[in-house]
């Protein structure tokens, strides 16, 4: 196997002791009902979870997956005066990647020992309706979101 494959094998290299997965990724919208249009009805896309309102965020989301790909898009759009919800331009649409991690706590712990900015500490928002996450900004400010992992429904 070639150097450069040895490094894009996930189960190889030197583990952290915060071990993080990414999830999917998160883009912002100017329109959610015409970028599920979009989405779905030009690209293919299938919506793994509907649309729905997200009151923590003042916004609505649905997620989607093209047939065959474990990668999966979420849309984003949030209400003028959220704080998720910066006035829209070209070039920003990326809201935000998100990673999974054991321990959240734990993780944005270490991430602020290493000088990571923390924009929303866990269950800051959401914890209402049984959210779990928080968001860092990566060095050129675009939001990390981390999420607990759920080791079984109850959690």
């Amino acid at each position: 196997m070639s150097p450069k494959r040895e490094l894009l094998r996930a189960d190889d290299g030197p583990r952290s002791p915060m071990q993080f997965r990414m999830t999917y990724t998160g883009i912002r919208v100017k329109d959610i009902e015409d970028s599920l249009r979009f989405y779905t009805e030009i690209l293919g896309m299938q919506v793994v979870e509907p649309l729905q309102p997200t009151p923590p965020t003042e916004g609505q989301v649905v997620t989607l997956r093209s047939p065959g790909s474990a990668q999966v898009l979420e849309l984003n759009w949030y209400a003028a005066g959220s704080r998720f919800g910066n006035p829209y331009s070209n070039g920003e649409e990326l809201d935000h990647l998100s990673f999974e991690c054991d321990d959240l706590a734990g993780a944005v712990r270490e991430l602020e020992l290493r000088g990571v900015e923390v924009t929303v500490r866990p269950k800051e928002i959401g914890a209402e309706a049984g959210w779990n996450e928080a968001f860092v900004k990566d060095p050129n400010g675009i939001w990390i979101e981390l999420l607990q992992t759920r080791r079984n429904p109850a959690d």
